[in-house]
């Protein structure tokens, strides 16, 4: 079993709050990765994207469940997987800072091991393509 880690850091000329709630609503979530994501559960929080949130990610019984652990506005949004998959131990880490020159960074790290030898490298390259992918789009979608 291998442990996969991904590391993404990008800032962005848009402001933190912006860029946070492009990243915190999940359906908007959904249009940044270019693949359906839908909140199954609300939070008990104020927004309903919160803590103790589920969003599904795909379509039909093809698609995960991740359920969100910390939810700090305009700062932090954490999440784990938390339905069957190839991979286990998935957390997800998006930190959101303000630069000294009015930019936003957005730090964003996701770890997991794998279960089935070898399928961690796949599904961590196509993860990291996508987000890499998605995440240029946000200027336009926030």
């Amino acid at each position: 079993m291998a442990r996969y880690t991904i590391e993404i850091d990008e800032t962005f000329d848009v402001p933190r709050r912006k860029v946070f709630a492009l990243f915190a609503d999940h359906q908007r979530f959904g249009q940044l990765l270019g693949a359906p994501v839908k909140r199954i559960r609300d939070s008990d929080q104020a927004d309903p994207n919160g803590i103790g949130s589920v969003r599904k990610i795909g379509i039909g019984p093809i698609g995960i469940e991740e359920t969100v652990l910390s939810f700090e506005p305009d700062s932090l949004i954490e999440y784990s997987l938390t339905s069957m998959s190839p991979i286990r131990h998935h957390h997800g880490r998006i930190r959101f800072e303000d630069t000294r020159d009015g930019k936003t960074r957005v730090k964003y790290t996701i770890s997991f091991e794998d279960i089935i030898p070898f399928t961690g490298k796949v599904v961590s390259s196509a993860l990291e393509q996508g987000i890499r992918r998605g995440i240029k789009r946000v200027p336009k979608l926030a």
